[in-house]
C-alpha cells in the first residue's frame, strides 16, 4: 500500500522529466562538500572574532545589507569568496536574526538564465 509520502512524491513529480534520479541519489549529489568546508572554516574563524553561533549578548549586525554588498562585490570581481560570505551571513541571520519564521511558498518566480 502506498504511503502518504509516495502519494505526495507522485503528485509533486508529475511534471518532472523521468531522467531525474531518486531521492537517495539527489541527497548524495545535490550539495558541494568543498563549499560546505569553506563555509565551515570561516564560521570557525568567526567564532573567534564575533562569538559562537547562537550565543546571547553578541552585537546586532545588519547582515542583509552586508549580503547585498558582498553580492555586488561578487558581480564586480567574480571572487567566489564573496559567495561563501553571503551563505554564512544568511545562515547567521537565520539562526540569530529577528525574522518571522518560515512560511514555505512558491511565488512562481525562479532563477532566470543568463543571456
Amino acid at each position: 500500500m502506498p504511503t502518504v509520502t509516495d502519494h505526495l512524491r507522485k503528485r509533486l513529480l508529475k511534471d518532472v522529466p523521468e531522467r531525474l534520479p531518486g531521492l537517495d541519489e539527489l541527497r548524495r549529489t545535490e550539495h558541494s562538500p568543498e563549499f560546505e568546508k569553506l563555509c565551515r572554516n570561516r564560521l570557525i574563524m568567526g567564532a573567534f572574532r564575533y562569538g559562537r553561533l547562537g550565543t546571547e549578548g553578541k552585537p546586532v549586525y545588519d547582515r542583509v545589507e552586508c549580503m547585498k554588498r558582498r553580492l555586488d562585490k561578487y558581480r564586480e570581481d567574480g571572487n567566489a569568496e564573496h559567495l561563501v560570505d553571503v551563505a554564512n551571513l544568511a545562515m547567521l541571520e537565520f539562526v540569530e536574526g529577528e525574522h518571522n519564521g518560515i512560511t514555505a511558498q512558491d511565488d512562481g518566480r525562479h532563477t532566470a538564465t543568463k543571456e
